[in-house]
């Protein structure tokens, strides 16, 4: 199973990040604009896991301890590449969101073998789409957010075709296992 950890996000948040990405494609010559459903903010990705890996990634996810904390949303970005920009969406810093990944991130170090976890600096951001040529630069937006009090251990596949990302496990802030 091909699995990442992410923040998923409320309806009001989610129309916004849509509207955005609406916007973003109304500009576009061309590109792959995220689905409405996949939207979400990755925390780790862990790629093709076995059922031992699996269940070690949840031992983790278990331990891992967070408060419920604010998270806001305030610019658009793109990372530039020859085939098309991947366009996003970028966070204010928070010390809490950093810390929940960097955390989450040891904890899968330990607990989960056979995985490579990536140790780059991490660069929150949700993304709108790739491959895209826009007629558009990055900008501020108003900034819009919610409070996370829960992540979920996701599993992305194809299904008929479409890329579809599917909540197998969650886990509330603010209480460990």
């Amino acid at each position: 199973m091909r699995l990442f950890i992410a923040i998923n996000f409320e309806k009001e948040t989610k129309n916004k990040l849509l509207s955005l990405r609406d916007e973003l494609q109304s500009v576009s010559l061309r590109g792959n604009f995220s689905l409405p459903e996949n939207i979400h903010l990755t925390l780790v990705f862990l790629g093709e896991c076995d059922a031992k890996q699996t269940y070690a990634v949840k031992t983790a996810m278990d331990m891992v301890f967070f408060e419920p904390f604010e998270m806001e949303i305030e610019r658009l970005g793109r990372f530039k590449r020859d085939d098309g920009d991947l366009w996003w969406v970028g966070m204010r810093e928070s010390k809490p969101l950093l810390d929940l990944q960097r955390d989450l991130t040891d904890l899968l170090g330990q607990y989960v073998k056979g995985v490579t976890i990536d140790k780059r600096k991490y660069s929150p951001h949700i993304t709108l789409g790739r491959k895209v040529a826009a007629d558009t630069n990055p900008r501020q937006i108003e900034s819009f957010g919610e409070t996370v009090n829960r992540i979920d251990l996701m599993k992305s596949e194809r299904i008929n075709g479409k890329l579809t990302y599917t909540a197998i496990y969650g886990k509330n802030g603010g209480k460990t296992r």
